[in-house]
């Protein structure tokens, strides 16, 4: 199964200002591609903040979301599976893709464990000063350029495989 890490940040690379700073902070640009590639994979997985600052299940594909409380909403799957395990599972259910969507936690979770294949990066022009990383206990991980592309005149989207 193909896995991949769709993230946005800042110019100073940050992907948030704080837990729960909303995602409407990134271009539309970023955002028309986050759908395509998550619609793409036909499965996304989140942290519970995450989903908390999008608000809803997202249509057109699976939404997983990493949590230990039940979520109020019919067109989420939570889970507490370890990452490995729930690749296996979807695999077993016809899926070949998966993208991991954040936040620093769950992005931890995957590139610690040595499963993410490709990295789509949008580099924003805003810059925080401070805020949330895109991993917090990632060990040095090497990555080869496939593509980096304007989405609009101010904002890069730089897409990255994992050397293994």
């Amino acid at each position: 199964m193909k896995v991949i890490l769709i993230a946005a940040v800042s110019a100073d690379g940050y992907i948030a200002k704080t837990s729960n700073h909303p995602a409407d902070w990134t271009s539309k640009e970023d955002k028309k591609l986050f759908v395509e590639l998550t619609k793409k994979a036909g499965a996304m997985v989140m942290g519970r903040n995450t989903y908390e600052t999008i608000g809803k299940a997202l249509p057109g594909r699976l939404n997983i979301v990493y949590t230990s409380k039940p979520l109020d909403d019919p067109g989420v799957e939570a889970t507490q599976e370890p990452p490995d395990e729930l690749l296996n599972r979807l695999e077993k259910d016809g899926y070949d893709m998966l993208a991991v969507c954040g936040g620093r936690a769950v992005y931890d979770l995957f590139l610690k464990n040595n499963l993410i294949d490709e990295l789509y990066i949008t580099i924003e022009p805003k810059l925080f000063g401070s805020g949330i990383s895109l991993a917090k206990t990632l060990s040095e991980t090497e990555l080869e350029l496939i593509e980096s592309k304007k989405l609009n005149d101010d904002t890069l989207n730089l897409h990255y495989k994992v050397v293994k």
